[in-house]
């Protein structure tokens, strides 16, 4: 009897596990679970969209993190005038990467939903 029930514990636990472990990957992918893509997805999103160069991707990086930085300094704030202060960031990042792309990127770049510029979910259209 014992035995029985410790054989069920340890599949019951073992099952827990892989279920967390299965899990978090996915979570990890889309930035905590809030619908909003890391920078390295954000990057390779906009490098099959605008087929980027290299140069691009290098210059782009950078400014996708300190966003991504940016928006995660304002959640853990709690801004009461946090949509406010998101959009203005949204906006100077779309700015200063369409800055970086030909005029052929920049009016594919302005086509895209809002998600496919990696901003994730919630926000309007700039």
């Amino acid at each position: 009897m014992k035995k029985m029930i410790l054989s069920t514990v340890l599949s019951a636990a073992a099952l827990m596990l892989c279920s967390a472990t299965l899990a978090t990957p996915a979570v990890a992918q889309q930035g905590g679970g809030r619908g909003m893509q890391t920078p390295d997805a954000q990057l390779a999103s906009l490098t099959t969209a605008l087929t980027l160069s290299a140069d691009q991707q290098a210059k782009i990086k950078p400014i996708l993190e300190a966003d991504a930085k940016a928006m995660a300094d304002l959640r853990a704030a709690q801004d009461p005038d946090m949509r406010t202060k998101s959009q203005a960031i949204r906006t100077a990042q779309h700015e200063k990467i369409k800055a970086l792309l030909t005029a052929e990127q920049a009016a594919k770049y302005d086509a895209m939903p809002q998600g496919g510029r990696g901003g994730g979910g919630g926000g309007g259209n700039q």
